[in-house]
């Protein structure tokens, strides 16, 4: 079975392996790096938040809901869909209370569920901004790294680096499923 890859190619001209060149790229300041910890923790986040907007960026509903990596269910869509499901569930474990309902219910419904249709697609960005505040508002009530917090009695400092880390792994898929949609390479 002879299957018809797609060409590999970057919007890159200064270094044809990055995405973008720097001074186009939206993670990058030529100030320095934050200071402190939490600091650090915000920008690492919100860089993987846009990398993974960049990962989407310019692709149909339908280049969106492809799932380029047979067997997996995962599309682009897929995983920003994910992603607005994983904020809402770091929201339950750290605010009391009765927890908030599936987004796009049980199981992989956010994968399942990303269809090729653009209603679809603007639903999940949606979704996902307002998850993320949601989300960061949650955080923000919780300054202190140290503290414990949440169903499991987690330090704040924990759950941090843990939502990196869900973020820096779904963007390394990014990477993949982009790069089989349309050849786009990732740095």
């Amino acid at each position: 079975m002879s299957e018809q890859l797609p060409e590999r190619w970057s919007r890159a001209g200064v270094y044809p392996d990055m995405w973008v060149d720097p001074d186009d790229d939206p993670r990058n300041t030529d100030g320095p790096m934050a200071d402190g910890e939490l600091a650090t923790f915000v920008e690492y986040l919100t860089n993987y938040r846009l990398t993974l907007r960049m990962k989407c960026d310019g692709l149909t509903a339908e280049q969106l809901a492809t799932r380029s990596v047979p067997p997996s269910t995962m599309s682009l869509l897929g995983l920003v869909r994910h992603l607005a499901e994983v904020e809402r569930d770091w929201r339950n474990w750290i605010v009391p209370g009765e927890p908030a309902a599936k987004l796009y219910g049980d199981p992989d419904g956010d994968f399942e569920g990303a269809l090729p249709e653009q209603s679809v697609v603007d639903g999940a960005f949606a979704d996902l901004e307002r998850e993320q505040a949601a989300t960061d508002a949650a955080f923000a009530a919780h300054p202190d790294m140290s503290a414990r917090i949440g169903r499991d009695n987690d330090p704040v400092r924990s759950l941090w680096v843990h939502r990196i880390e869900e973020y820096a792994r779904h963007c390394g898929h990014a990477d993949l499923l982009r790069e089989r949609v349309d050849g786009r390479t990732g740095q």
